[in-house]
């Protein structure tokens, strides 16, 4: 009897360990990488292009905070509201924004896109992939470039735009926080947690037409890592303007070089949001999480992802984080402007040395 017993729990372990093995075999591509959908092999030699002429070899600099900026600009141009009263509202994620470049890049909210669209161009001419996925998959693995930013999914299969998406679908710095939750509401239900998390790219970008006379000037002092610098540094007081005042959409910044959205500034202190932008402030894993989760349910909006295929396998990993939640040089606690009423701001040190004052990104 025990031996049967035996010989049946042999069996079963045998089945669970081949029914594991099924469930993760990986199949060998023609340039030696694997992968666990064949259809993701033709995504390598793209990977490498993009890799190598498009990123400058791996960098985290302007391609890739222009490319992931375009993820957004494509996707977002979505309105289910718009579409419910019989007007086309936009496919969401499906490359229009490239596709119909002469009528989109026109929207201001869409101003300077035009440039990583050029860019991305001859790519796109040259791969077997859609405009909407290679969007989306650019943005991805430009990401992977940058220390502590999550490893994002991928997909691919999205049907190209047949016509352009309607103008104000993308959300202005000068927007309030009203009508910025109602966009990304309508847009893919996403919550005021979820628009805080998309935020999460500002850690990475640069702006270059807020204030025209200084293009590349980055929202926090290390627009080179994906840490959580941006959401401590947009709770400090403002007290500069980087360039020239008067500019639609910029308020205050703390530091020389660093430039700050009315936007970025209403929603970290405004109640429905101030709580969880202050939560990023001094918890790496929790904004890796969040921002891995809100893009992927924003570079779906428009398709079915379960009519996608997942190759999120074929994005490399990025490097780990480079740096530690502080206050820059000659900023301190009594700096913040404290907004969240349930949970007191972290204590952080303060970085030694002279005042900070952020170099601007080189321009592309």
């Amino acid at each position: 009897m025990a031996f049967k017993l035996l010989a049946s729990f042999v069996s079963l372990l045998a089945a669970i360990q081949v029914a594991n093995g099924a469930a993760t075999r990986r199949v060998t591509c023609a340039t030696g990488q694997t992968t666990t959908n064949a259809a993701c092999c033709a995504l390598f030699p793209v990977i490498d292009d993009i890799q190598t002429n498009l990123f400058d070899g791996g960098e985290c600099g302007e391609e890739v905070h222009e490319s992931l900026r375009l993820t957004f600009h494509d996707a977002i141009g979505i309105s289910p509201k718009m579409s419910a009263t019989g007007v086309f509202g936009g496919g969401g994620a499906d490359g229009s924004i490239a596709i119909f470049e002469d009528i989109e890049t026109n929207f201001h909210a869409n101003n300077g896109v035009d440039e990583i669209i050029d860019e991305q161009r001859p790519f796109i001419q040259r791969h077997n992939l859609t405009t909407a996925d290679f969007i989306q998959l650019a943005g991805a693995i430009g990401v992977s470039n940058c220390p502590g930013a999550p490893r994002l999914d991928v997909f691919i299969g999205r049907k190209d735009a047949t016509q352009p998406a309607p103008d104000l679908t993308v959300p202005e710095p000068f927007d309030t926080v009203d009508s910025i939750l109602a966009r990304f509401s309508d847009a893919g239900r996403f919550s005021a947690a979820e628009v805080v998390a998309l935020l999460a790219s500002h850690t990475i970008a640069a702006a270059d037409h807020v204030d025209p006379t200084i293009p590349g000037t980055p929202f926090d002092s290390t627009p080179e890592l994906f840490d959580t610098q941006f959401f401590i540094e947009t709770q400090l007081k403002g007290t500069l303007f980087p360039g020239t005042a008067g500019n639609q959409g910029e308020v205050t910044s703390p530091l020389h070089g660093e430039i700050r959205l009315q936007s970025d500034f209403e929603l970290a202190r405004d109640q429905r949001t101030a709580c969880e932008w202050q939560s990023f402030v001094n918890n790496q894993a929790k904004l890796q999480s969040a921002f891995k989760a809100a893009f992927r349910k924003m570079t779906v909006l428009g398709s079915n992802v379960h009519d996608l295929v997942d190759c999120s396998d074929v994005v490399p990993t990025p490097p780990a984080p480079a740096s530690k939640a502080h206050f820059p040089a000659g900023q301190f606690h009594r700096d913040v402007e404290q907004a969240c009423r349930n949970t007191p701001f972290p204590v952080l040190p303060t970085d030694p040395g002279p005042v900070t004052s952020v170099a601007p990104v080189p321009p592309s």
